[in-house]
C-alpha cells in the first residue's frame, strides 16, 4: 500500500483572471481568492467598477492582491491584451474563471431575436473559448492550471423566452467537456458550474415576493442562493488538491434541478 499523499488545499501565490468580477458571483470569487492568498485580475466592462472591487479587496487586508482591469469579453483583441497585462503584472497565470454574463429575453418571432442570439452566443460562449485560447501559453507553464466556466442551470434545462441564453449555456457545458478531453493531457483541468437562482445583478429586478414564491415552489432549500456560495464551489475546483476533477458539471442550485414536483 502506498503512503498517504498530502494534497495542497492552498492557492496562495496563484494568479487568477475572473471575468465579470465587478458584481455578483465574480466579485465574491475575487474576494474569496484574494482572501486565500491568490493574486486576482478583477475584470469587467467598466474600469471604475473594477477599481471599486480592487479597493474593497485592498481595504480588507487579504494576503492576496487585486489588479483592476476593464475588459470587454466580446472583443478578442481586448482579451489578448488583457491576458498579456495580467501576466506582465503578476508574472504568470494559473487560473481562468469565465464568469461574465448577461441575459437577453426574446421569443423566436420577435424582431430583436437575431440580435439577442448573436450577442448571447458571442458574449456567453465564444468569449469563453477566446479567453481560454489567450491563456493557454501561460496555463501550460503553470504548476496548477485550472479553468472554470460558469454556465447556468439553463444549460441543463430551459425556461420560456430565454432560448439565446439557454443555447449559449448548453454550449458552455459542451465546451467544458470538449476542452477537458483536449487539455487533460497537459494537466489542465476544465470544469463547469451551473448556478441556479442566485442573488446577482441578473436577478435584482425580480421582486422579493416573486423570488420567495419561486424558491418555495422549486428549490428544496426554499431560498435563493448567495454569490459567496457559488464562489466557494469555484474555489474548490481550482485547488491543487482538485487535480483529478476534470470535465465535471456541478449544479449549485439548492437542489432545484433534481426536484420533480
Amino acid at each position: 500500500m502506498q503512503p498517504y499523499q498530502h494534497l495542497s488545499r492552498s492557492i496562495a501565490g496563484h494568479v487568477a483572471i475572473v471575468t465579470g468580477a465587478a458584481s455578483g458571483m465574480g466579485r465574491a470569487t475575487a474576494h474569496l481568492f484574494a482572501s486565500e492568498g491568490a493574486h486576482v485580475a478583477v475584470t469587467d466592462l467598466e474600469q471604475a467598477k473594477c477599481d471599486a472591487v480592487a479597493a474593497e479587496i485592498a481595504k480588507a487586508g487579504y494576503s492576496g492582491s487585486a489588479l483592476p482591469l476593464a475588459l470587454n469579453v466580446m472583443d478578442e483583441a481586448a482579451i489578448e491584451s488583457g491576458v498579456a497585462k495580467v501576466v506582465e503584472h503578476f508574472g504568470g497565470l494559473d487560473i481562468v474563471i469565465n464568469n461574465a454574463g448577461f441575459s437577453l429575453h426574446a421569443k423566436i418571432e420577435d424582431d430583436q431575436y437575431p440580435d439577442y442570439w448573436d450577442k448571447s452566443i458571442n458574449g456567453l460562449l465564444t468569449a469563453h473559448q477566446r479567453m481560454i485560447r489567450a491563456a493557454m501559453p501561460h496555463l501550460r507553464t503553470s504548476e496548477c492550471p485550472r479553468i472554470v466556466n460558469i454556465a447556468s442551470t439553463e444549460g441543463i434545462g430551459a425556461t420560456p423566452t430565454n432560448s439565446p441564453y439557454v443555447a449559449a449555456k448548453h454550449g458552455v457545458i459542451g465546451l467544458t467537456r470538449g476542452m477537458a478531453v483536449d487539455l487533460g493531457r497537459d494537466g489542465i483541468t476544465v470544469n463547469c458550474i451551473c448556478p441556479g437562482p442566485i442573488r446577482t445583478g441578473i436577478t435584482d429586478g425580480i421582486p422579493e415576493e416573486h423570488k420567495e414564491i419561486f424558491a418555495k415552489r422549486r428549490v428544496p432549500l426554499r431560498r435563493y442562493g448567495n454569490p459567496e456560495e457559488v464562489a466557494h464551489i469555484t474555489l474548490s475546483l481550482v485547488l491543487p488538491a482538485a487535480s483529478y476533477l476534470n470535465g465535471a458539471v456541478i449544479p449549485v442550485d439548492g437542489g432545484m434541478t433534481i426536484k420533480n414536483a
